[in-house]
């Protein structure tokens, strides 16, 4: 069976909510392409806003548990999560023993709400009786302090308490940094005496669920065959991603969302093709030739969750008009327009269903025409323009944008700018899709004739 899917075991507790412990880590291994089985120790009621009680389950029901999945699935590779008890902890030790997994633990003491998730006198426990047996350990910032007994205010100090925790056994530590002040983060693995630093930017996010998805990520990368350090940089890769793409679900803390790239790479085909039939039918409409501005027509769309400039696909050097008739430069791909991008993008922090922008040539009879077919019309004044704002390459359509938006009250379907000096006065349609801009585009100059 060569060309079976990997089996990962996650060991943790459940939460209710759906944004970590064993619901996180399915998801994780579901995302990574492996096959993820579970051992439940306790459950949790609980949601975006905190844990309101735990139900650790009895020694013999983890045991069966364990019993069963691994007496039928080739599983080498655990992450060992939420562990309440003592008890739990001793019954866990066993597992690991009797089966020879190789673990990554994450020590959870306490959730992202500040809430305790295991009993204070099983810490030690925890310490003596399954660490020394863990392959890399993935404690928080105050876990870390908490095993260290120091305080950690750097990158210095995180260095020292790795140290420190190596030395209760545990081959290799990964220190998480993201409790840091500042506006970057540092992740630490110390493996074989050796530092490697994951720097990354901080999100304003209060998130939930983000150390049960890269324990369990590099649990998956092991199984995969990964060595350790590669896992790691691998799994740290993927939570960024699951960070970067996560979206409030309640009124709490924001889970991070495993299946993001997933989503994220099924939607570029799908961008691609509804952009390809775009600009197909535009190719051969002498109508909207017309309307080609003198910098040229760009028509762009973004895949779900997008974040970033390359996130946008659009023409490589834009439809320009040749013989009458727009003709694409170059081929419809990503991050192929920057100023349709920082519009977009822009939008969709408003309405994230509206991922596509089309410009056109101003005339006041096409933006008539848009009124008189039901679409809804804003614009802003590059006059108002702050000076700060101005001064920053790329962020004026950002501020005429949001301008554009808050004087009408939402997203309309048709923003406009009359121009300034050196800057030609444009159209922008919005839509869901290019298809769907190409459509309000099409409706506004029929009407016109």
């Amino acid at each position: 069976m060569k060309d079976s899917v990997p089996c990962v075991l996650t060991i943790a507790g459940s939460d209710s909510g759906g944004g970590a412990g064993i619901q996180a880590d399915l998801k994780t291994f579901a995302a990574l392409n492996v096959h993820g089985a579970c051992v439940i120790t306790a459950i949790t009621a609980q949601n975006t806003l905190g844990v309101s009680s735990i139900h650790p389950l009895p020694r013999e029901v983890i045991l069966k548990q364990a019993k069963a999945v691994l007496s039928d699935l080739p599983i080498e590779f655990a992450k060992v999560g939420m562990l309440f008890s003592e008890e739990i902890i001793d019954e866990v030790r066993d597992i690991v023993d009797e089966y020879r997994l190789k673990i990554v633990l994450d020590p959870v003491f306490r959730a992202g709400s500040g809430d305790p998730l295991i009993e204070s006198m099983a810490k030690d426990a925890l310490v003596d009786r399954l660490i020394p047996k863990a392959l890399v350990l993935t404690p928080n910032l105050m876990e870390a302090e908490d095993l260290a007994q120091m305080e950690i205010r750097g990158l210095d100090d995180m260095m020292e308490a790795a140290k420190k925790i190596v030395k209760m056994g545990v081959k290799a530590v990964l220190l998480k940094g993201g409790h840091l002040e500042g506006r970057e983060v540092f992740d630490l693995l110390l493996k074989d005496g050796e530092f490697k630093i994951f720097k990354k930017s901080k999100v304003d996010l209060k998130l939930h669920g983000t150390g049960c998805t890269l324990s369990s990520a590099i649990a998956a990368f092991l199984a995969k065959g990964e060595s350790l350090t590669g896992a790691v940089e691998k799994a740290e890769k993927f939570i960024d991603q699951a960070i970067l793409r996560s979206s409030p679900v309640g009124k709490g803390r924001v889970p991070v969302n495993q299946l993001a790239s997933l989503a994220v790479e099924a939607d570029r085909w799908r961008v691609l093709s509804d952009l390809h039939e775009a600009v197909e039918a535009i190719e051969g409409d002498r109508e909207l030739a017309r309307f080609i501005p003198e910098v040229g027509t760009q028509i762009a769309m973004a895949t779900i969750y997008a974040k970033r400039h390359r996130d946008v696909a659009a023409v490589e050097g834009r439809i320009v008009k040749v013989r009458g008739l727009p003709k694409p430069v170059g081929r419809v791909w990503f991050g192929a327009s920057r100023h349709l991008a920082n519009i977009i993008l822009t939008v969709m922090k408003h309405d994230p269903n509206l991922k596509a922008c089309m410009n056109l040539r101003y005339d006041p009879n096409l933006i008539a025409a848009f009124r008189e077919c039901g679409f809804t019309v804003s614009s802003f004044d590059r006059k108002l323009e702050p000076p700060e704002v101005k001064s920053v390459e790329g962020s004026t359509l950002a501020w005429g944008v949001n301008e554009a938006i808050k004087s009408f009250g939402k997203v309309p379907d048709v923003i406009y700018d009359l121009g300034e000096i050196g800057k030609e006065p444009m159209i922008r349609v919005l839509g869901s899709s290019a298809k769907e801009v190409l459509e309000k585009v099409k409706k506004a100059i029929e009407h016109m004739r």
